[in-house]
């Protein structure tokens, strides 16, 4: 077995969405004064690599722990989309037209841009593709911020008017990875294990992406 950490570091220099809140690791107790370690974490919980709920975006949506912790080992197909450019709309020529897997992941490789500004401005998934992804029944993974445009100051982040890639694949009930990293390294069929941290009624939470190819 191969195992691939697709996981971004969980520092005080995540890029998170505009508004959301930063990380932050404060020391609580150290060595010196205490005889041991201890650090004050503050986090959102889309910081990271993270994963979304229907619970999001949907009024109605399901929290992360009404799956069974099974759903998060995952048959994931990659889906090359590194053509793609700051603000680009991925269309939905890039899906297989029947899937075998129950996610399909965005390789963007704009991981690459990470921690910069300019990784706030990054391809997404176009409307129709979403829509198609609902319809196909898969959860969805992307090494972007968003799934969605998120756009920055003075750059065109394409149409930004609401969350529409979001409300069509956590309305479907399924799930969204994103942050992702180091998709260059897998093979186009894997495994994806993206286990959350155990929130109670959590709309996301933080996870340790880890792909494995047998």
């Amino acid at each position: 077995m191969t195992i691939f950490d697709l996981s971004q570091p969980l520092d005080e220099d995540v890029p998170v969405y505009p508004g959301d809140p930063t990380v932050s690791l404060n020391p609580h107790a150290s060595h010196d004064a205490d005889g041991y370690r201890v650090t004050a974490l503050s986090l959102g919980s889309h910081s990271g690599t993270h994963i979304d709920a229907p619970a999001h975006t949907e009024p109605n949506g399901v929290t992360l722990d009404s799956f069974p912790v099974e759903t998060f080992s995952m048959d994931a197909v990659k889906l090359d989309c590194t053509g793609y450019r700051a603000g680009d709309p991925i269309p939905p020529t890039v899906l297989p037209t029947d899937p075998d897997a129950d996610t399909l992941v965005f390789h963007t490789g704009w991981d690459a841009h990470w921690p910069e500004e300019r990784y706030l401005v990054h391809p997404y998934l176009a409307p129709e593709t979403a829509s198609r992804v609902a319809e196909l029944d898969c959860h969805v993974g992307i090494d972007a911020l968003n799934v969605d445009p998120t756009g920055s100051d003075g750059e065109n982040a394409g149409d930004s008017a609401g969350v529409p890639a979001h409300h069509a694949i956590l309305g479907a009930g399924n799930l969204i990875v994103e942050n992702l990293t180091n998709l260059g390294a897998v093979p186009q069929s894997f495994r994806l294990d993206v286990a959350p941290l155990p929130v109670t009624e959590a709309d996301a939470a933080p996870v340790r992406a880890i792909g494995r190819t047998e």
